[in-house]
């Protein structure tokens, strides 16, 4: 039963990160839009997928909200980090930008357990 609440949030989030890539990459290709706003965009992604599926692991769970928030963003990142490592079939990521993400996946689910 937790198992199915996670992997549904998870499938929540990763669907909303989906539509809001192909979103973005349809603003980008119509409006030129810079690095600076790209990269700003791809972290609120991340943030409110993360949030979204926190929102919806702790609406079904009812109780310890955010730790099942922070589950999720675990989940989220843990798979962000596989699949971005199988594409490139090398490590292309700093420390930095590793620990940045890591906290707003964690910090997206928990404050979506929290608001649950």
């Amino acid at each position: 039963m937790k198992i199915k609440v996670v992997l549904r949030a998870l499938f929540l989030a990763y669907g909303l990160t989906g539509i809001c890539l192909l979103a973005l990459a349809f603003f980008v290709f119509q409006f030129d839009l810079g690095t600076v706003p790209v990269s700003a965009a791809i972290t609120a992604v991340y943030v409110l997928a993360c949030f979204a599926g926190g929102f919806m692991a702790g609406k079904r769970m009812r109780k310890n909200k955010y730790y099942w928030g922070i589950l999720v963003g675990l989940a989220y990142f843990a798979l962000l980090v596989i699949v971005s490592f199988a594409v490139e079939k090398r490590w292309d990521m700093s420390f930095q930008h590793l620990l940045t993400t890591f906290c707003m996946c964690l910090g997206g689910g928990a404050l979506g357990g929290m608001f649950a």
